[in-house]
Order: C-alpha cells, then structure tokens, then sequence
C-alpha cells in the first residue's frame, strides 16, 4: 500500500511542477493538465490512506466491522426497495 501512497506523492509533486511550467510560460492547458495531475496524486493518496485504515479497523475488530458491513447492507436494501414505486 507505500508504493501507492509514494506514487501518489510523486504525481502530486509532477503535477505542481507541470502547473508551474504552464504559469510560466502562459499556456492554460498546461497549467489544467499540471493541477489535475495534482489532485489525482493527492486522490491517490487518499485512497491509500483509507484502504490502509479499514485493514487496520478489520484486523482489529473484525466483529465490529462485519456489524457495520451488515447494517449498510441492510439500508441500502432499504433505500433499493423504497424507490421501486410498487406502491
């Protein structure tokens, strides 16, 4: 999960340097390209953070996570059900 988060930061740091190459020089669809090449790095990072923290949460209480998996479960049943206008 590293290698994610690392790649992440190496896109995010791309992307601040391609943005600051498109100020530089004044072209718009570079400096476009530069920041959402930022955001996907830090999107990414994100991501890996996440993946990182419900391991942990499932390793350490994995009666707990199964509870909260059951219950979204259970709502979205719910939600799915209720709009089916069957009414």
């Amino acid at each position: 999960m590293e290698t994610s988060k690392a790649e992440g930061a190496v896109q995010e740091v791309a992307g601040k340097v391609e943005s600051a190459v498109g100020d530089l020089t004044g072209d718009t669809s570079t400096q476009l390209a530069g920041k959402t090449r930022e955001l996907g790095g830090k999107a990414q990072q994100l991501c890996a953070d996440t993946t990182s923290m419900l391991r942990d949460a499932t390793t350490t209480n994995p009666i707990t996570t199964l509870a909260i998996a059951a219950a979204v479960g259970f709502l979205m049943g719910a939600i799915w059900r209720g709009g089916s206008g069957d009414r």
